[in-house]
């Protein structure tokens, strides 16, 4: 496709990104299991499983716009299921949110974690709706979104990083168990 083979190298830069980025949030995962508090299921739901999904929508978005398709009709298609099925989860994830209760997000976490990846699966959908009849601009409004899911779980994963290093670690010379008189 014609409107489509300008973007090959950048949908390979935002796929890769993505796929390395969901590797590294294992390691996360991995430093969450490692805290003196451990969390629960419903704070990972909450949290950490939708960076997983941003990233995941990202390398999913690269895929399409990546593939030798015949017709704009497949990658249309194949967006806005994206983008609805976005839509749905983030009002899961906003129930999960709500549901969970240790830790109370603040303002910064309901745009992070709610309020911009709703935004970007809404115009990832309304990118895929206008991609017949204005291919050139909606092709630019897709890729913003796919770089916004990606910079979402960029910011979502290094604010649980810094969460965990900050909030939950004790120092190193802090004694594990208060001494006895």
């Amino acid at each position: 496709m014609r409107e489509l083979a300008g973007w090959e190298s950048f949908y390979v830069i935002v796929g890769s990104s993505a796929g390395a980025l969901i590797g590294l949030q294992f390691v996360v995962i991995a430093l969450l299991a490692e805290t003196r508090r451990r969390s629960t299921t419903k704070e990972i739901d909450a949290f950490a499983t939708p960076t997983i999904l941003h990233l995941c929508a990202a390398l999913l978005v690269s895929a399409i716009l990546s593939a030798p398709w015949l017709s704009l009709l497949g990658p249309r298609v194949a967006l806005g299921i994206t983008g609805a099925a976005g839509l749905v989860y983030m009002g899961i994830v906003i129930r999960r949110t709500i549901a969970q209760i240790h830790y109370r997000p603040v303002l910064e976490d309901w745009l992070w974690h709610a309020t911009f990846p709703f935004i970007a699966y809404a115009v990832l959908a309304l990118g895929a709706f206008m991609l017949r009849r204005h291919p050139v601009v909606s092709l630019f409004v897709i890729a913003g979104t796919s770089l916004l899911l990606l910079f979402i779980a960029i910011h979502n994963a290094w604010d649980t990083v810094t969460f965990i290093a900050l909030d939950q670690m004790q120092p190193r010379n802090a004694p594990s168990k208060p001494e006895s008189t």
